[in-house]
Parts: structure tokens; sequence; C-alpha cells
């Protein structure tokens, strides 16, 4: 409509477009982050765990159970499921704010 009534284009996506677009791109990022966060078959078909370089915390928690160390794989999991949560905390927390009323 924008376009329609004289704005040129490059005004319509940035005061029309992306902003409307805004949580969703938002949410689009955020549930991405959340979902690679765990990601284990993935990483170990690819790249493995190459000391040093690679290692993500799932990978660290299979490292540890493998080695019969529950106590640091206990530790690990913690760290995964309190960051997946506040990840997704902070999801909502976006969504609430940039929620549409009709």
């Amino acid at each position: 409509a924008s376009y329609t009534l004289g704005k040129s284009k490059v005004e319509t996506l940035f005061k029309v477009i992306l902003p409307n677009m805004k949580p969703a791109i938002l949410t689009g990022l955020i549930l991405s982050f959340a979902h690679t966060i765990g990601e284990f078959g993935v990483v170990l078909m690819v790249g493995g765990s190459i000391d040093g370089h690679t290692k993500v915390v799932s990978i660290a928690i299979y490292e540890a159970v493998e080695q019969l160390d529950y106590r640091l794989a206990h530790i690990y999991s913690i760290i995964l499921v309190a960051l997946s949560f506040f990840t997704l905390l902070i999801l909502y927390i976006l969504n609430k704010r940039f929620e549409v009323k009709v």
C-alpha cells in the first residue's frame, strides 16, 4: 500500500515490511539456536569431536557418560537444559512484547 501511495521500494521495505517481519525473524533465529544447541547426530556424522577445535555440549555429555563420569555429565546436562530454557523464555518474552492485538 505504501508503494502505491508514492513511497519508494526501499522506504516500503524498511518502514513497512521489515518492522512487520521482526517478530517472525526473531522467532526463527531463536528457535534455530535452540534446536542446534543440543544437536548431536549431525555433529558426529559431519565432523565428530576434534579435540581443541569442535566440542558442543551434547558431545561433551556423551563423552562424559562413555568415561562413566556421571557427575560431569549431569553438570553438562543441567547447563544445557538451563541454556535451552532461558533461550525459550527470551523467545516467549519477545513474542509477548511484539504481540499483535486484533
